[in-house]
C-alpha cells in the first residue's frame, strides 16, 4: 500500500519513511505543496493513505486535504504540532479522516493509520485489500497470507520480510538494504546470518520448490528479487 507524507521537517519525514517502510507501506515524501501537488494531480489514485504537515512553507496540509477529496475518496491524517479544538474542528469538517499532535510514538500512527484503511474498507471504497502473487494472496489489513487457500503461520519478520519484496517488486535489494528495513521488528536483532535464517524459512513456506525458488530469487553478487510480474508456469 502507498503512503504520501507531507512534511517540511526533514528529520520527521525521514523517520516517518523509514519507520512505516518497516511496517511494509510504500511511501513517498514530500516537503513542500508544490510537490506533493503533483502527485495528487496525476496519482492520486494509486496512493492509498496522505498523512498531511499542517504548517508548509508554501502552504497548509488544509490545501492538499481539499486537493485531494476533490479528486478522490483517498483518507487523511494531519500530522500538527497545534492541539487545540478550532483546528480539529477545522480538519475534520474538510474532509480529514484523523489528527495526530507531535510529537508522537510511531505505534499510535501506524495504529491510526490501520484504523482508517479498516473504515474506508467496510465502508466498500475502492482501496486494494488483497494482494496475489501467483498462488499467494496477501490480505495487507489483517496481516494474512495464504498459499493455495491454507493460511500459512508467519512471523512477525518473515511478513515483513514478504511485504518488503511485494513493496519492491522487480527491484534488486541488497542484504544491506534488507537489514535496515527490518531493523527492529518485535524488538529482535537482526544480523547477516539471521537474514539469511529467515528468506532461508520464508522461502520453504511460500515456494513451490525452496531449493529452486522462483518468487524471491537471488541475484548473485547483488541480493535478491522478487519478480516484477507473475511466474509462467
Amino acid at each position: 500500500m502507498k503512503l504520501l507524507i507531507v512534511e517540511d521537517d526533514k528529520t520527521i519525514a525521514s523517520g516517518l519513511e523509514y519507520s512505516l517502510n518497516q511496517e511494509g507501506y510504500e511511501v513517498f515524501v514530500c516537503h513542500q505543496v508544490q510537490e506533493a501537488e503533483k502527485i495528487i494531480n496525476t496519482d492520486i489514485n494509486s496512493i492509498s493513505l496522505c498523512l498531511f504537515d499542517l504548517s508548509l512553507p508554501d502552504g497548509s496540509g488544509y490545501d492538499l486535504c481539499r486537493l485531494v477529496k476533490e479528486n478522490a475518496d483517498v483518507p487523511v491524517i494531519f500530522l500538527t504540532v497545534i492541539d487545540d479544538e478550532v483546528n480539529v474542528v477545522m480538519g475534520l469538517d474538510m474532509g480529514a479522516d484523523d489528527y495526530i499532535t507531535k510529537p508522537f510514538r510511531i505505534r499510535e500512527l501506524s495504529s491510526r493509520i490501520k484504523t482508517v484503511l479498516r473504515r474506508y474498507q467496510k465502508n466498500g471504497t475502492k482501496e486494494k485489500d488483497s494482494i496475489q502473487i501467483d498462488s499467494l494472496v496477501v490480505l495487507p489489513l489483517e496481516g494474512k497470507v495464504y498459499k493455495a487457500d491454507a493460511e500459512l503461520a508467519l512471523t512477525a519478520l518473515e511478513y515483513r520480510l514478504l511485504m518488503i519484496f511485494i513493496n519492491h517488486r522487480g527491484q534488486i535489494l541488497s542484504r544491506e538494504q534488507l537489514l535496515e528495513m527490518i531493523w527492529d521488528v518485535a524488538g529482535e536483532f537482526v544480523n547477516d546470518n539471521t537474514l539469511t535464517v529467515y528468506i532461508k524459512r520464508l522461502r520453504k513456506k511460500i515456494e513451490d520448490n525452496p531449493q529452486r525458488p522462483v518468487l524471491i530469487e537471488t541475484v548473485r553478487g547483488l541480493g535478491y528479487r522478487m519478480a516484477a510480474e507473475d511466474v509462467k508456469k
